[in-house]
């Protein structure tokens, strides 16, 4: 059983695994694996090159194609030999890459053959990868791929990790890349939907059945963002996205009075606490988890910073004078869990009454 790993962890994992280790992460599709991989190295500014293998036909699309060379022995004899002409993605200026192996067991045998030299020498038809260079394979596991058995000779000169994404880790993403806030509140009050079908009932459409998944819910904020009346033929092409449950349920809270996120708050305070002041407990346990994410992801100008740190202290002084002793509980239970780092230096720099005044409430928890 492959141990189960975060991104948060997943990115500690690859700092500590030396570039010689080579990684395989196991998954369901549409999970972030290649975007998680590729932000991650380019920050170091190391080049990722996808190959998706379950799509190659011929070892010759990656090892490329053979060419006769002549040559002249020490005798003056011409001799002919096989080479082989790099494929478009090998390092011909002695810079390591990240070669990231994605469908490794939806690839063909004569496929995988070609894979082992290159994991375990780090050579590929007698030429090398340049030193630094790392090999990162991607596998789907499931009853619903059509997948090939791997052999356990590869499978030894992989470390293995199950890549399982949290909802929170995905929600922090969706702020930080800006996706339709009527998606995130959707994703947040139901989290089940968000990597599958939530016991929604399938038909049989010969292996057409569309769900959910983090792929999907992007496309699905990129058409909201173009949609303020939602109309019948929303609600269609949604479902063709995540699938009729899926979309059923998202549509339902999208046409539900609007909830206010953490950005309406902070940005929009006196257009927003009307509705806020009628909250009930767990719509601010809600509410607070918005504040903290948007702090956490949002890029603010500096008039943007000054407006936020002055409505956040009007917000803990609203909870604190109207006796909302369980939502300020709740608010300074999640800043004392320090999962929003960036959130935190936000109030340490901008709102550091606000900052004084919670550490005061968590000494008397």
């Amino acid at each position: 059983m492959a141990v189960t790993i975060s991104t948060n962890e997943l990115k500690e994992t690859l700092d500590l695994t030396p570039s010689t280790q080579n990684i395989m992460l196991v998954g369901k599709h549409g999970i972030g694996k290649s975007e998680i991989l590729t932000s991650y190295f380019q920050s170091q500014g190391m080049k990722v090159v996808a190959l998706f293998l379950g799509q190659m036909s011929d070892p010759g699309d990656i090892i490329g194609l053979p060419s006769k060379v002549e040559a002249k022995d020490a005798n003056g004899n011409v001799t002919a030999q096989t080479d082989f002409t790099p494929p478009y993605w090998f390092p011909i200026d002695g810079k390591p890459i990240v070669l990231f192996l994605d469908e490794l067991n939806r690839a063909r045998p004569e496929i995988l053959q070609t894979v082992m030299d290159l994991t375990l020498n780090r050579k590929l038809a007698g030429k090398v990868l340049p030193e630094g260079s790392r090999v990162i394979a991607a596998v789907n596991d499931g009853d619903e791929y059509q997948l090939t058995d791997l052999d356990p000779a590869l499978v030894s000169r992989f470390n293995i990790y199950e890549f399982r994404p949290t909802v929170e880790e995905w929600l922090n993403w969706a702020v930080g890349a800006g996706l339709d806030d009527r998606v995130i509140n959707f994703i947040q009050d139901n989290p089940t939907w968000l990597d599958g079908d939530s016991g929604d009932k399938k038909r049989d459409y010969q292996g057409l059945d569309k769900s959910a998944d983090r792929r999907a819910w992007k496309k699905v904020s990129d058409l909201m963002k173009k949609v303020d009346t939602i109309k019948d033929i929303h609600k269609r092409v949604i479902a063709g996205i995540v699938g009729a449950g899926a979309a059923a349920a998202f549509i339902r809270s999208a046409q539900q009075r609007n909830v206010i996120t953490g950005k309406d708050l902070l940005l929009k305070y006196d257009k927003t606490m009307k509705t806020v002041e009628k909250y009930q407990l767990h719509e601010f346990a809600i509410l607070n988890e918005s504040v903290f994410r948007f702090l956490q992801n949002a890029k603010l100008d500096e008039r943007e910073k000054t407006l936020a740190a002055k409505n956040l202290g009007q917000y803990i002084d609203f909870l604190r004078v109207n006796k909302k002793k369980e939502a300020l509980a709740n608010f300074t239970s999640i800043f004392e869990k320090g999962t929003y780092e960036q959130a935190i230096v936000f109030m340490v720099v901008n709102a550091t009454e606000v900052y004084d005044m919670l550490n005061e409430f968590v000494e008397k928890l």
